[in-house]
């Protein structure tokens, strides 16, 4: 997937200025697909030059009008296009699991360190995921088009990461033993 689609996907939700999508990508639909404000910036600048969305400049007191970014018929043709494209299964590229396959070449307490600090961090976005659900979505059952979507989303990212900390938990408790 390429940032372009997961902009497409948030523009249809919400037309919007560029901050305004660089603060959802912070809050919503960055914790699986990330970008900086500096990427956005650029993506939507090619997204604008090739048709994908269009822009309405909005005039503002004593500041450069800012540019408010809707979706265009190219766009969601794009959009169309990728949606039906089969997608690559996910990949898991992780530094930390390299580095505990390795620990036995350094510190194993170091390494063991690091797997307590990304169990912590895990740990830490199952919160805010599960914040944002019972937020955003208080009745599950009720839910149906781009918000069941938006839940089911959610729900994987929960699930993802209580299956990470789990894991953490496993290292940690074999890390320890073995250290006896």
């Amino acid at each position: 997937m390429a940032l372009e689609h997961a902009i497409l996907v948030s523009l249809t939700e919400h037309a919007g200025t560029g901050y305004e999508l660089a603060r959802r990508f912070d809050r919503s639909i960055g914790y699986f697909w990330p970008a900086t404000h500096q990427q956005i910036y650029r993506v939507l600048r090619r997204m604008d030059e090739a048709g994908w969305v269009r822009h309405t400049e909005i005039a503002q007191e004593g500041r450069p009008a800012k540019k408010v970014y809707r979706v265009a018929a190219a766009g969601r043709a794009e959009l169309s296009r990728w949606l039906a494209e089969p997608a690559d299964p996910a990949v898991l590229r992780d530094g930390l699991a390299v580095k505990l396959r390795g620990a036995s070449l350094g510190s194993v307490d170091d390494v063991l360190k690091e797997v307590e600090r990304h169990r912590a961090e895990h740990a830490t976005r199952v919160e805010v995921y599960r914040g944002i659900q019972t937020r955003d979505f208080p009745i599950p059952t009720m839910l149906h088009g781009r918000e069941l979507h938006q839940y089911l989303v959610l729900r994987g990212g929960i699930r993802a990461e209580e299956s990470f900390v789990a894991w953490c938990d496993e290292v940690i408790e074999a890390l320890r033993k073995d250290d006896r």
